[in-house]
């Protein structure tokens, strides 16, 4: 009795509280300022999102076009052949709202018997300690909605959100577009999308002419088509193609004694797709992705399903050349002992505006936005960074293309750092062009040296290299660095060489254009150009890198009946051993048309695993047959300047006894042809002079 009296007391003191502080009102103020707020929050999200869109988005793949606004290929994830509704069996929309959605035509984007029906089972779930919602709630229109827009995730946040966008697609679209666009998009097992592409994968026919049995094959997946797809579970697909059939006669779609019927028939399975790989140039087209995706903020999504035009700098020719060329194991090195590959990557770049005109990133299989070593390696790079670290500022320096340079092995600072030629020989004094052709170190460093370290390091920075102040000193000169670099960033360095001292920033993309045909993206040739250095000096470098490949480290790969400037590089593997052993090996080249950098070498360098010898030439048959093919499709334009060993031919003439010798003859022949010419004058004169007096006898 005390324990109810106290109670009863509990009771009225609580509920004094509540109705002296007003709890009621509160906590209904309270509840619908919540739903208020999140009403508010998922209405924006559904405005924000351009749902006008959807349609085109869906219809459309996002293609990519070449440089001359060629398509080039197409880029697309869940997607199938789209046809419109018209072109689509009415048997299959109405076997897929028997199954999925019968008030489909009745709703406007949602279902208040569906969502009462999910939220029986999410107190059912809770009760029975499952810690996730149950579908089951959603119409047609919401699943075309989270495929479209939203994640797979069981959450309320986006079952919310899920909710409102759909009633924004309502509001825009007519019903059979909405039914439509699902239709095309649904996944029906074995990579397929859309009920054309099912249809011709299951049943060998377009979905036009689809039968009602077959129709109810194809609903029938649309629960769970790992499941009851025919091909890998003939039976369940049977069965549950039955109960897609009694559905239909409870739909009114479909009398019991045809279904009755019907039930009987075996699925006769027939298949007609073709998948065709539209994925052309896999290294580009991941490359095109990744720039919208880094550069221009547009996520991998919206890229793959929003219909996108994307037009590239891509030269079909050179891409599909440059692929034909990894392909050819003849162009590498042997494997590893284990059977490991040697890895390559190489990129072609337009200097005049930096597009990228092809690229190849590695090879063996290709993986989707995998590792792409054209722009995503970090490899130091060897000798090819003396052109920029040493003799471009030697040459802003005061010095000359055949400037003398001590060519001597010499220990520098308190480090007793000492560089090395290849091989340890030396020829004591040596001039630039040749210690730059054959790629000596020794001169390199002591030239670096003599300008200062300062400047080789804030060259390297001014050709956009990545580099730290930890790298400012003498081992520059040999492409010590810190951070490496990327085959891309050397070609785009190299680009200064090759147009006239102005370096471009290499890019893939130059226009991006939208399902509706509005322009998101417009980089038409910009290419960031930067002045490096003066038209002068990029002459000078030129003449000089030109004698690389006529007559230095490069001559095994210059391309036959071309003209190459340019510069190899290699480094030396990081491990005790064989002093030959190689990490990197590197060939840039360029024409006033196009600079093509080559790397190779192995992802993972060690003792088994590495290049033999520092010559730099291992990679020369694979560049060689790069440029072979690359420099016919551009315009081959010639260089306006001669390679530095002609220019010093031509600088010693004067003072060459050979060229004295060749005036003098030149001389002695000039006075033979007068001699000569005045016999013949005085010939001619005479035979006048007889044949006059002949006329004046004759009178």
């Amino acid at each position: 009795m005390e324990k109810n009296n106290n109670f009863s007391y509990f009771l009225s003191k609580l509920r004094a509280f509540w109705q002296r502080y007003f709890i009621t009102k509160f906590l209904i103020i309270f509840i619908l300022a919540a739903i208020f707020i999140i009403s508010s929050y998922c209405t924006y999200v559904a405005k924000t999102i351009d749902v006008g869109t959807l349609h085109s988005s869906l219809e459309k793949t996002t293609r990519i076009y070449d440089s001359n606004n060629n398509k080039a290929g197409s880029i697309y994830s869940q997607k199938g052949t789209y046809v419109g509704f018209k072109r689509i069996s009415p048997n299959i929309p109405n076997a897929i709202l028997s199954t999925e959605d019968r008030n489909f035509y009745h709703e406007h984007g949602f279902s208040i018997k569906g969502i009462g029906r999910a939220a029986l089972m999410v107190i059912k779930n809770k009760i029975m300690h499952r810690n996730y919602i149950s579908g089951g709630g959603s119409t047609l229109t919401q699943q075309l909605v989270k495929n479209a827009y939203l994640t797979q995730e069981q959450t309320y946040s986006r079952k919310l959100k899920e909710l409102f966008i759909s009633i924004q697609v309502e509001n825009v679209y007519s019903k059979n577009a909405i039914l439509s666009m699902y239709m095309n998009t649904a996944y029906f097992g074995n990579g397929v999308y859309g009920v054309e592409d099912a249809s011709q994968r299951y049943f060998g026919m377009p979905a036009k002419d689809l039968s009602v049995q077959d129709a109810a094959v194809i609903a029938g997946m649309l629960t769970n088509p790992g499941r009851f797809n025919p091909v890998d579970h003939p039976d369940l697909a049977k069965a549950r193609r039955n109960v897609v059939l009694q559905l239909m006669v409870e739909n009114n779609k479909l009398s019991q004694s045809k279904a009755n019927y019907l039930k009987t028939l075996p699925i006769n399975l027939k298949d007609n797709y073709s998948y065709k790989d539209k994925y052309k140039y896999p290294y580009y087209f991941d490359a095109v992705i990744d720039e919208a995706v880094n550069k221009y903020h547009i996520s991998e999504s919206d890229i793959m399903n929003k219909g996108y035009k994307i037009y590239t700098n891509l030269n079909q020719q050179q891409q599909t050349a440059m692929q034909n060329s990894f392909d050819n194991p003849s162009m590498f090195p042997n494997n590893a002992a284990d059977g490991t590959k040697v890895q390559a990557a190489s990129v072609a770049v337009n200097p005049k505006n930096g597009g990228v005109m092809a690229v190849v990133g590695g090879r063996g299989t290709h993986i989707f936005r995998g590792y792409n070593r054209a722009y995503q390696i970090k490899r130091q790079p060897g000798s090819t960074l003396k052109p920029i670290a040493v003799y471009t500022p030697a040459l802003e320096n005061g010095y000359s293309y055949d400037s003398s340079l001590v060519n001597k092995k010499k220990s520098y600072g308190s480090n007793h750092y000492t560089p090395k030629n290849y091989n340890d020989q030396y020829t004591g004094k040596i001039p630039m062009y040749k210690a730059l052709a054959d790629s000596m170190n020794a001169p390199a460093v002591w030239l670096l040296n003599k300008i200062g370290t300062d400047e080789g390091y804030k060259s390297v920075k001014k050709f956009g290299l990545p580099i730290s102040e930890s790298d400012n000193n003498l081992a520059l000169a040999l492409g010590g660095t810190s951070k490496g670099v990327s085959p891309q960033e050397m070609a785009g360095a190299y680009t200064a060489f090759a147009n006239g001292g102005t370096m471009t920033k290499p890019n893939y993309i130059r226009k991006i254009v939208d399902a509706s045909g509005t322009t998101v993206v417009d980089n038409t040739d910009n290419g960031d150009p930067t002045k490096v250095m003066s038209g002068k000096v990029a002459d000078e470098m030129t003449s000089m890198m030109l004698n690389v490949f006529n007559e230095g480290t490069g001559v095994d790969a210059k391309p036959d009946g071309y003209q190459v400037a340019g510069k190899t590089g290699s480094t030396e593997a990081d491990y005790a051993g064989d002093s030959n052993a190689t990490r990197d090996k590197w060939i840039i080249g360029y024409t006033p048309d196009v600079v093509v950098a080559t790397w190779e070498g192995f992802d993972n360098t060690n003792a088994t695993h590495h290049l033999e010898n520092l010559s730099g030439t291992g990679v020369g048959p694979l560049f060689k047959q790069e440029m072979q093919q690359i420099i016919p499709t551009t315009k081959n334009s010639n260089f306006d300047v001669k390679d530095a060993s002609s220019m010093v031919q031509e600088k010693n003439r004067p003072a060459n006894g050979s060229d004295t010798w060749e005036n003098i003859k030149n001389g002695v022949s000039k006075f033979g042809s007068s001699i000569k010419d005045g016999f013949n004058n005085i010939k001619q004169n005479t035979e006048n002079w007889i044949e006059s007096a002949k006329k004046m006898i004759e009178k």
